[in-house]
């Protein structure tokens, strides 16, 4: 398989190499393209007011692995790869494996999730990849489910166009409960901004938090309310893949203000 690999942690992230260097192994041709920084919590940010350089990267990766360094966001980098350094599609768009869960809303800000989501609009189906903990190093477990679920997209295709949000608990291996489709939670933060003055006396501010999940009830889930929450299987070390798609549109909503009327002047 052909895949395009892109992260938000960054080119010297563990998490991508080991993801890049185990699909390689397993024989896919695997090419990355992620920023040359940490790029978290970018959202589905452009760059757009200044131009975006790629390096080749080298000896950083598996021997087959081709790689670049992008100054742009996660978004810009699979853009960048599909709309100029690649010679042709790739069949699927990775990326991760990110250092930390992106489950609930916080894929609204997350870097990872928009650059596969990037991969999606581009009509290519996509997987974000998440080890669920911002202090372990052992990617193994997440990219040897990577490897499993590659080879089951070879073999069976998913039925239409879609992103799976995949969030892989940081337990070993012979740990993990299963493997468990799940609907987006809600995962909310309290905000606190703390205040601080620096050296020369300017204050600044450092954005903290608390988190809060499930904080509101879901509303008109219909086919959904049977449906396990991300953010509860992964507490119980199951995996949780969430499909996911950009359409936006609130469904419910337009029933819900269908009888409106307008009296335009």
């Amino acid at each position: 398989m052909k895949l395009l690999i892109s992260n938000d942690d960054g080119i010297s992230a563990l998490g991508i190499r080991t993801l890049a260097n185990c699909l390689a192994e397993a024989g896919h041709h695997v090419t990355v393209v992620c920023p040359d920084r940490e790029r978290s919590a970018t959202g589905h940010g452009l760059t757009m007011h200044q131009p975006i350089r790629a390096e080749i990267m080298e000896s950083i990766f598996h021997p087959a692995v081709k790689a670049w360094a992008c100054d742009g966001t996660p978004s810009d980098c699979v853009k960048l790869a599909l709309w100029a350094l690649l010679e042709s599609p790739p069949d699927l768009v990775l990326s991760g494996i990110n250092q930390g869960a992106n489950l609930g809303t916080e894929i609204l800000y997350s870097g990872t999730v928009s650059a596969a989501m990037e991969g999606l609009i581009e009509g290519i189906p996509s997987i974000a990849l998440s080890l669920t903990s911002h202090t372990s190093k052992d990617f193994q477990s997440a990219a040897k489910f990577a490897q499993i679920l590659v080879e089951q997209l070879t073999l069976k295709p998913l039925p239409s166009l879609m992103l799976l949000n995949v969030n892989v608990p940081a337990v070993k291996w012979e740990e993990i409960a299963g493997v468990t489709l799940t609907r987006q939670g809600i995962r909310r933060y309290v905000d606190v901004f703390d205040r601080r003055v620096d050296p020369r006396g300017k204050t600044y501010y450092w954005l903290t938090g608390e988190v809060l999940e499930d904080v509101e009830p879901p509303e008109n889930l219909n086919l959904l309310q049977n449906v396990p929450i991300d953010v509860h299987v992964i507490r119980k070390n199951y995996i949780s893949i969430t499909p996911l798609q950009y359409n936006l549109t609130y469904a419910n909503g337009l029933e819900q203000l269908s009888h409106w009327e307008f009296q335009l002047p």
